[in-house]
């Protein structure tokens, strides 16, 4: 059997939503052709649970309210098996197309159902695709007045859909006090490289990847990996987009949840509130000056 890492600073992220919502889709499905689409949530969620089950992982899932509000079983399901629930929004709306009050009811709306769902408080937030930029420099105060303890919204990277490539590397406190909890990068030469699994994880061979999540960890004390349910699922269906979108959406399904279950064996995965909620991070400031790699420290 596989020897674990002994260093537990390692999250497992997934963001349960499903193959219709993703944004890529975004300018090929509407919100409301969304129930046109057979759901595929329940059959991929059983199979990531079965895989962290037999390898003794707690996941931290950034749940979307849509989903919970049709499946409050499988929410129930996944906290009864000791798994962080953490929020994802409602509608998997990107914030740049949201104003400052649609955004605040989308998150607390989703908030609230979760903790109804489950009978406890829901500490995390992450934004759909993570989205919040230093030009919405809102959100940040919003999820503090929503209730939330902690955002995992920042990926410090450039790419076409999300990044603050100029944003810290490493948990942080902003002056409002939420904690920030980047997704993870690997710093060659002056440039940020993604670390923190998505479409990186299926598209790369798995020493590749695994090469580089240890440069980062190395680098950075820390793991923050994300993922998403239809990653693992190539039966799904296929949706009429373009080859770029259909090229990043559909790489190496078949094949994902093996590599996902080598990761599991090596790491020893904890949520994201268990490994970070206690410890002592430094206060930045503000979002805006963050954001452009100038804050305070």
């Amino acid at each position: 059997m596989q020897k674990k890492h002994s260093i537990n600073n390692s999250s497992l992220t997934i963001d349960v939503e499903e193959y219709f919502q993703v944004e890529a889709f975004a300018n090929n499905i509407k919100r409301s052709e969304w129930v046109n689409y057979p759901s595929r949530i329940e059959y991929q969620m059983q199979m990531l649970l079965d895989v962290l089950e037999e390898t003794n992982v707690k996941a931290t899932f950034f749940i979307l309210g849509y989903i919970a509000e049709r499946h409050p079983e499988l929410i129930r399901l996944i906290a009864e098996k000791g798994h962080e629930i953490a929020s994802h929004g409602f509608n998997h709306q990107h914030i740049t197309k949201q104003n400052q009050k649609t955004f605040s009811s989308d998150i607390m709306q989703a908030k609230l159902l979760l903790e109804d769902i489950i009978s406890a408080p829901v500490q995390g937030y992450r934004a759909p695709c993570f989205s919040i930029t230093a030009n919405n420099h809102w959100a940040h105060d919003e999820i503090v007045k929503a209730g939330y303890l902690y955002s995992s919204s920042t990926y410090p990277i450039a790419h076409d859909f999300y990044g603050v490539p100029d944003a810290p590397r490493t948990p942080y406190y902003l002056e409002n006090g939420l904690l920030e909890i980047p997704i993870s990068t690997a710093k060659y030469g002056k440039k940020n490289f993604p670390a923190g699994g998505g479409g990186y994880f299926r598209l790369l061979p798995y020493f590749i990847f695994s090469k580089i999540l240890n440069t980062s960890q190395k680098q950075l004390d820390y793991i923050n990996f994300y993922t998403h349910p239809w990653e693992y699922d190539p039966k799904q269906p296929k949706i009429e987009s373009n080859v770029k979108s259909n090229f990043r959406h559909r790489i190496n399904q078949g094949t994902a949840l093996n590599k996902l279950k080598k990761l599991c064996k090596a790491y020893r995965f904890d949520t994201l509130a268990n490994i970070h909620l206690m410890k002592d991070y430094p206060n930045l400031g503000k979002w805006t000056n963050i954001a452009l790699g100038n804050s305070k420290v």
